[in-house]
């Protein structure tokens, strides 16, 4: 399990799949949600633009799970 921290409010599950290189582009998002079962907090999520805020936990494939803190 890995940390991301954030210095702001929230960070979208876009920036967050960036920063964890589970893709290497914005563009990729819309295809790796649909082929790939990303879970936040337990429920499947595919809105890129999902504002994750700390203490969630987002389940990414063949990466574990990631938690989010301040």
């Amino acid at each position: 399990m890995d940390n991301v921290q954030i210095t702001t409010e929230y960070i979208t599950l876009q920036q967050l799949l960036k920063h964890v290189d589970a893709i290497s582009s914005g563009g990729m998002v819309k295809w790796y949600l649909e082929e790939n079962e990303v879970l936040v907090n337990g429920e499947r999520e595919n809105r890129r633009g999902r504002k994750l805020y700390a203490g969630d936990k987002v389940s990414v494939p063949e990466m574990g799970e990631i938690t989010v803190s301040r």
